[in-house]
């Protein structure tokens, strides 16, 4: 089953990349590329590069722990896990923590602008240490504000030694129908959610919990039909569930950008603002665009179960070092972001020719800081921090997947 891991890795940077170009609107805007129409819509739905993480941890989770965790409730392995997960995404978050508030004050320097945040607090901040900033009904961000999508998966982890149990259950008890139809399930409370206009980046009613219970549990069912379609004596399905799956794999990502298409231009779907909040923030999302969701946790089954195509392209060198770099590409890009727009500000580039190389400096320290917070920080404190555990620095099934040793488990980008 490990067969998959290298597109699924490819994934977290389609779905990081998507995410940042969805921060980067503004100067897309500016420099006209938002005026190619397909392009625009599809960028302007970027946040949902969050929902795909969100379902694609449920998967890898699943497919790593069913056995481990799946046939009953162990204190020590629960535990073991929590610290695991931990190990993954909290050195990065702590660093970006700090160097937040440290941005803040320079870029407030740099542009002659107030030091005004409501968050820049002692409570706030503790918050963030405990990743429960985004718990509740209506959660205020700060800080780095892309991670309140690691509060909602460290939610996701410390209910996930119980919701397993019930994936052990399904897993063993249950038909391939059956799952198909827990899948619909677990998705119509977000299906509901979805259609109301209460806020545009629904993260009001509770909403952003909603979001991660329903696709992490949907990811998990997804990983489950993928087991039946894939013998446990085989590592590749049938051969029409082969061609199936390339299908999916190329018709679902088209399907999401014509979703995209249309929400952008259907007047029901519109926000009531054009620009949220100001010149440097970026348009808001249409109304309605979790619909597309159902769609973008299906790719990930397709793109698991198929060994051609789009899985193929997922799977290549670049696409995995993408893969290996997103997490600290998603954790970094926004404050980089806040520096560079701060600097642009200051030597009164707006427009032109220095703009475009500006912005092309943008996206290449985008690259440049990811890769650097992934080698000199992810990566060591991860396997530190493993080591303390007693467990092996590089998890024993991913090391036959990884290249040059690094691990290609995905993780959860979590973003806007």
């Amino acid at each position: 089953m490990n067969v998959f891991i290298r597109q699924l890795t490819g994934i977290r940077f389609v779905a990081a990349a998507w995410v940042v170009l969805y921060h980067f609107q503004v100067p897309l805007a500016t420099l006209g590329l938002l005026s190619i129409p397909v392009f625009n819509d599809t960028v302007r739905v970027g946040r949902l590069g969050v929902d795909l993480f969100f379902a694609l941890s449920g998967f890898i989770l699943t497919h790593t722990y069913l056995n481990k965790l799946g046939p009953k409730l162990a204190g020590r392995k629960s535990v073991d896990f929590w610290w695991l997960r931990l190990a993954r995404i909290y050195p990065v978050h702590l660093v970006m923590l700090i160097i937040a508030g440290v941005a803040v004050v320079a870029q407030a320097k740099v542009g002659h602008t107030p030091l005004s945040r409501s968050w820049l607090n002692p409570l706030d901040f503790g918050k963030n240490l405990l990743l429960i900033q985004e718990w509740g009904p209506n959660p205020q961000r700060g800080w780095n504000f892309v991670a309140w999508s690691l509060s909602m998966e460290w939610l996701a982890y410390l209910i996930f030694p119980l919701l397993v149990l019930a994936l052990w259950i399904f897993h063993k008890k249950v038909s391939t129908k059956v799952l198909c139809l827990a899948w619909v399930v677990v998705l119509v409370p977000l299906m509901a959610y979805a259609v109301t206009r209460s806020d545009s980046f629904y993260t009001n009613n509770w909403g952003s919990t909603l979001r991660i219970l329903t696709e992490f549990t949907a990811g998990a069912i997804t990983y489950l039909i993928v087991r039946r379609l894939i013998p446990k004596d085989s590592v590749d399905a049938s051969a029409r569930a082969q061609r199936l799956a390339t299908t999916l794999s190329i018709a679902l990502p088209v399907l999401v950008i014509a979703g995209a298409t249309v929400l952008g231009h259907l007047a029901v779907a519109q926000p009531p603002l054009a620009v949220n909040a100001g010149p440097d923030a970026e348009p808001l999302p249409p109304y309605f665009h979790l619909l597309l969701v159902p769609l973008l946790i299906a790719w990930i089954g397709a793109l698991a179960v198929s060994r051609r195509g789009m899985s193929t392209v997922l799977a290549t060198r670049i696409a995995v070092f993408g893969g290996f770099i997103s997490y600290s590409m998603y954790m970094t890009h926004l404050v980089w972001f806040g520096l560079w727009k701060a600097g642009m500000k200051a030597a009164h580039i707006t427009h032109g020719a220095l703009y475009a190389i500006g912005f092309v400096f943008l996206l290449v320290g985008t690259l440049f800081f990811a890769w650097a917070m992934w080698k000199v920080v992810e990566e060591p404190a991860r396997e530190w921090m493993r080591r303390l555990s007693g467990a092996r620095p590089i998890p024993t099934e991913e090391a036959g997947e990884a290249e040059g040793g690094q691990s290609p488990e995905p993780v959860i980008v979590p973003g806007s």
